[in-house]
């Protein structure tokens, strides 16, 4: 089993950036792929991107491509959320998960943190 943790939100405005972090404790966090979620009030969770066991591919969901970037450094046992040019429809809670599985569906992922909010004014 993995715990995460993840840190960072905060209240930014729209055009700045912010990184969060997801510390992953327990079983090495360089087994599983990682993956960045989030969600608004009043709607689904929705993927953000993922992140190889051996960073060799991420992936992003077409609202994020070229302003979010995922990485993970596997001594540390973190993943990494930059996220650039912020708007205010980033604003939700930011969940990292990880599992053995290389998916873009939150069902296939096995262990959460609690979550992070970011919001971004205008």
């Amino acid at each position: 089993q993995v715990q995460l943790v993840e840190s960072g939100g905060g209240l930014v405005q729209a055009g700045d950036s912010l990184k969060l972090s997801c510390a992953a404790s327990g079983r090495t966090s360089s087994s599983y792929v990682m993956a960045w979620f989030r969600q608004a009030p009043g709607k689904e969770r929705q993927f953000v991107g993922n992140i190889g066991r051996s960073v060799d591919y991420t992936t992003y969901a077409d609202s994020v491509k070229g302003r979010f970037t995922i990485s993970r450094d596997n001594v540390k046992n973190t993943v990494y959320l930059q996220m650039n040019s912020l708007k205010p429809e980033d604003t939700a809670v930011y969940y990292c998960a990880a599992d053995l599985r290389v998916s873009a569906s939150s069902k296939d992922y096995a262990y959460w943190g609690p979550g992070t909010q970011v919001t971004v004014s205008s």
